[in-house]
């Protein structure tokens, strides 16, 4: 089971969320910002089509893989774990 934190932080002159490290765009609020935060969160589950996928990683290297539709997490929640975090707990 994995954990997925959303934070919500004051970022490039607005507010965003980071997940593991990366940051969304910049929101004008830290409310816009957590709603934002949110719908991830919940999208998270939805099934879609397969397709290859790029992503940078922390490090700055570009990855490409295939993702599967079907292969989503199961979120079983998402609850305040601090004024500025919300955790989503997927397995």
């Amino acid at each position: 089971m994995s954990k997925i934190t959303y934070e919500i932080v004051e970022h490039d002159g607005g507010w965003a969320y980071r997940v593991d490290g990366v940051y969304s765009e910049p929101f004008p609020s830290h409310d816009e910002a957590r709603r934002a935060a949110e719908r991830a969160a919940k999208e998270q589950v939805v099934p879609g089509d397969t397709t290859g996928i790029s992503y940078e990683d922390k490090e700055g290297r570009w990855h490409d893989e295939l993702s599967k539709g079907s292969d989503r997490p199961e979120t079983e929640g998402l609850r305040r774990s601090g004024t500025n975090q919300m955790s989503a707990t997927a397995t």
